[in-house]
């Protein structure tokens, strides 16, 4: 916490821990946003570097589990698609969890991915999982790229409910913010969390519509299921692009509310672990 010198001026500050569950403090986010877009901006320049294909990989990847899927799931097990080719059907189901994915495993190791950076230097610990967070936005917005020509493709047309996309980008985003948070900080302390992490990541995927659609659920199970919040992401996703059922408005507010909760207290959780990161990295 800055205190501002006894002239009311910032040439003077002293830095406290704090105490007590402190709630969020924003404005100090703010202030730091630029570091937040240098942190990202970083990630982004080496994220494909020294690879052969570069950001070739942003394609390769979610293509590649879509063949693997087709196969599998559709060709092998006869999962269905609700009438549309399954390709096209598990591919925009791939690209929120792709983003989920990269951007909570971005989160999550942030702090001790720079743990010689914060414990020199003083900034705001909780600007290093929210910059995590946005270079997956870039694989993102060339693989929706990718699905356009996909749409072309199987000739389905493009509506007006893809400008319903870029709000569920942005669910998706507090729902990854709000988890990597949480694992961001207790990863610093427990380093089982970096064994459990990549169970925890195909348990998700596998819970979560991605390779069958969510009316397969049981229709009793559908409340607890809907708690996932990658259930109203998805079928929010499917809707704006085939739009062959209703808007999943109330799956879609129920992924928010879980988000902001997860984000909130991942928050609250994080400042008041933060005082210790320092010593225990």
């Amino acid at each position: 916490m800055f205190k501002n010198g006894a002239n009311g001026d910032n040439a003077r500050r002293v830095i406290e821990p704090m105490h007590g569950w402190s709630f969020l403090r924003l404005h100090e986010l703010w202030e730091y946003r630029e570091l937040a877009l240098v942190l990202a901006g970083r990630d982004i320049s080496v994220r494909y570097k020294q690879t052969i294909f570069g950001a070739a990989w942003a394609i390769i990847q979610p293509v590649a589990l879509m063949v693997v899927f087709s196969v599998f799931f559709h060709r092998w097990a006869g999962i269905p698609s609700e009438g549309v080719p399954y390709p096209i059907f598990n591919y925009a189901a791939m690209l929120p969890w792709q983003y989920f994915s990269s951007a909570l495993s971005n989160a999550a190791g942030g702090l001790l991915r720079n743990a010689n950076v914060f414990t020199k230097v003083y900034f705001p610990r909780l600007i290093l999982p929210v910059s995590s967070v946005l270079p997956p936005l870039v694989d993102l917005a060339i693989a929706l790229l990718v699905l356009l020509l996909m749409m072309e493709i199987y000739d389905i047309l493009p509506t007006w409910r893809l400008v319903v996309i870029p709000v569920l980008i942005v669910v998706t985003m507090i729902n990854a913010l709000g988890l990597g948070i949480w694992f961001s900080a207790l990863s610093v302390e427990y380093r089982d969390i970096s064994y459990i992490f990549p169970f925890l990541m195909q348990f998700m995927m596998f819970a979560s519509p991605v390779v069958y659609s969510s009316k397969m659920v049981p229709w009793k199970w559908q409340p607890l299921y809907a708690l996932n919040p990658l259930v109203g992401i998805i079928d929010g996703f499917r809707w704006c692009l085939f739009g062959h059922y209703g808007v999943p408005i109330n799956e879609i507010c129920i992924s928010f509310a879980v988000g902001v909760v997860l984000l909130v207290s991942g928050i609250i959780y994080f400042q008041r672990m933060e005082r210790t990161f320092a010593d225990v990295v």
